[in-house]
């Protein structure tokens, strides 16, 4: 085999995550053994995605947000979904697979969606306007187009709880150097923008906080639905471990004695249906 196509085959994939050899594993060139016990999960999500450690006071804020939005209920269509799909027989794995791929744009993926919304006012700002300037002619813009503005309030909540604690934390970490402000900043900004626009106040939910965090942690915002995808899946793999301890079999959305709704055609025979043979 040529040089050449030896060169060509070990590049077909390429990573500067890991190294691996016989006896040998290193992630972003740190060995594993002197990883484990040294740094958390959070941390080490980090270094994966960023390849660099975190400085304690960004770990500890980025595993303050993941473990915020790690469940919502079984209500919540992702553990619903790995609920049920725990009765039908299938594995652990399948379950939570099942569950995981119902997040998507409308159920998981506000966060990230948040997230370029403050990129949008920040960009805004880059033109010479204030934070309130640009975060209402952000929103004014969206409302004209009829866009659904992701991250403030909530279906269930009057008020998200788990918003406030994260947004009191990024204070913290503001006052201590660890991050700018400016995405929280900018998330007030809109909050008090949309209470203007609608007359009454949206206060900012869990996506909304979370990508406050994720921002201001210099997360890129096409990271924000993996990030809390990570998160989620701890409520989904606990929720299919529940249910899967507690038995049941194809158990659907609603118990048999709580029927669905039919709204289509009244009874009516086949015969006719059936055109005649024109005779």
């Amino acid at each position: 085999m040529s040089e050449a196509t030896i060169d060509s085959a070990t590049g077909w994939w390429r990573t500067s995550i890991i190294d691996i050899h016989p006896g040998s594993i290193r992630v972003r060139g740190y060995a594993i053994e002197e990883l484990i016990g040294t740094i958390g999960f959070p941390d080490m999500i980090w270094l994966m995605l960023r390849g660099e450690l975190p400085t304690p006071a960004q770990g500890r804020l980025l595993g303050a947000a993941l473990v915020a939005a790690v469940d919502h209920g079984p209500q919540a269509p992702s553990i619903a979904t790995a609920r049920m799909a725990a009765t039908c027989g299938v594995g652990l794995n399948n379950a939570m697979a099942s569950g995981i791929n119902a997040l998507g744009d409308v159920h998981g993926g506000a966060g990230q969606q948040c997230m370029d919304l403050y990129a949008a006012v920040a960009a805004r700002m880059t033109e010479g306007m204030s934070v309130a300037g640009a975060a209402e002619s952000e929103i004014a813009a969206r409302l004209e187009r009829r866009e659904h503005i992701p991250g403030f309030g909530h279906r269930f909540h009057p008020v998200d709880p788990r918003a406030g604690r994260l947004l009191a934390l990024v204070e913290a970490a503001t006052g201590e150097g660890t991050v700018t402000g400016e995405a929280a900043a900018i998330g007030r900004a809109v909050e008090d923008a949309l209470a203007a626009r609608k007359g009454k106040r949206l206060p900012m939910n869990i996506d909304g906080a979370t990508a406050v965090v994720f921002a201001e942690l210099g997360f890129p915002s096409g990271l924000g639905r993996g990030l809390f995808v990570l998160s989620r899946s701890v409520g989904i793999l606990a929720h299919a471990w529940e249910q899967s301890q507690q038995g049941g079999r194809i158990k659907g959305p609603m118990p048999p004695s709580i029927p669905y709704r039919y709204d289509g055609a009244s009874p009516r025979p086949v015969s006719e249906e059936i055109p005649g043979d024109g005779a």
